[in-house]
C-alpha cells in the first residue's frame, strides 16, 4: 500500500513512517525537507501520486491565534484538494481530545477548523483525537510554575506515550476509515498529580497549589475536559 505522511519531520510523523515502512508499505514522507510545502501546494500533488492513504501529523510552527488558523486552515485546505483530485482513500490525521470543548484557545479553535475541512471534504476519514503527550508534562508544569509555586487547575489530564500515538496512527492508515476515534493514556490523574510525579522525578521541591482559575495555554478546564469518553481507545504505558 502507498501511504503518504504529512508531517514526516515531527514528533509522530517520524515514528509512523518507521511503523510503516517496517511493515512493508511504500511511504512518502512528506515535509518541507523533501520539497512538500502545504502551505504553497508545491509538491503535494506529486506527494499524493498513487497514494492510497493520506496521514496528516502536520502541527503549526506557531501557536498564536491568528497564525496556528491559518496555518491548520491552508494546509487541510491544500491536502483535501489534493486528496480528492489524486482519488485518495482514506485520509488520516491527528487531533486532540476535548478539541470542541476548548474553543478559548486559539490553537483548539485552529484544530477545529482542520477537522470541519476534513469531514466537509467528502472522503472517507478517520480523525484520532489523543490526549496530551507524556513528553510534555515537563513543559506543562513548567508553564504553571512561578518561583516556588506551581499552580494548577483544578482538572484531571491523561496523558499517552508518543510512541502509543504513532503506532495507533500507524494502525488507523491500514485500516478501514473509523471517522472520529478518542485516543488517550490508561490513566486519568489530576493536574496536582501531574506535577508531583515530575517534581519528583527532577528531584525538585515546590508549593504546589489547586487554583480554578488557572488556565491550560488560555483555556478553562475542568475534570472532563482534557480526559477521553466512553468507548474510547487506550494506551497501556503508565505515566507514573
Amino acid at each position: 500500500m502507498r501511504i503518504a505522511v504529512f508531517g514526516a519531520s515531527g514528533q509522530i510523523g517520524r515514528q509512523v513512517v518507521d511503523l510503516l515502512t517496517a511493515e512493508g508499505h511504500e511511504v512518502m514522507a512528506a515535509s518541507r525537507t523533501s520539497g512538500v510545502d502545504v502551505l504553497t501546494g508545491e509538491g503535494v500533488a506529486d506527494a499524493l501520486r498513487d497514494t492510497h492513504v493520506l496521514v496528516d501529523v502536520l502541527n503549526s510552527p506557531s501557536y498564536e491565534d491568528e497564525p496556528v488558523l491559518e496555518f491548520f486552515s491552508t494546509a487541510t485546505r491544500t491536502l483535501v484538494g489534493a486528496a480528492r483530485a489524486a482519488g485518495v482513500a482514506h485520509y488520516v490525521a491527528l487531533s486532540i481530545v476535548g478539541v470542541t470543548r476548548l474553543q478559548m484557545s486559539g490553537y483548539m479553535r485552529a484544530k477545529v477548523a482542520q477537522e470541519t475541512l476534513i469531514e466537509a471534504a467528502g472522503l472517507p476519514y478517520t480523525i484520532l483525537r489523543a490526549t496530551q503527550f507524556d513528553e510534555f508534562a515537563d513543559m506543562i508544569v513548567a508553564s504553571m510554575t512561578e518561583g516556588d509555586v506551581v499552580r494548577v487547575p483544578d482538572a484531571r489530564i491523561q496523558p499517552i506515550a508518543a510512541a502509543e500515538v504513532a503506532e495507533h496512527v500507524a494502525r488507523a492508515a491500514v485500516g478501514s476509515p473509523m471517522g472520529i476515534v478518542e485516543l488517550g493514556g490508561p490513566d486519568k490523574i489530576t493536574f496536582a498529580e501531574l506535577a508531583r510525579i515530575v517534581l519528583a522525578r527532577k528531584g525538585e521541591h515546590r508549593t504546589i497549589v489547586v487554583d480554578p482559575e488557572v488556565t491550560y495555554f488560555g483555556a478553562r478546564v475542568d475534570a472532563d475536559s482534557l480526559v477521553t469518553g466512553n468507548g474510547a481507545v487506550l494506551g497501556t504505558a503508565r505515566f507514573t
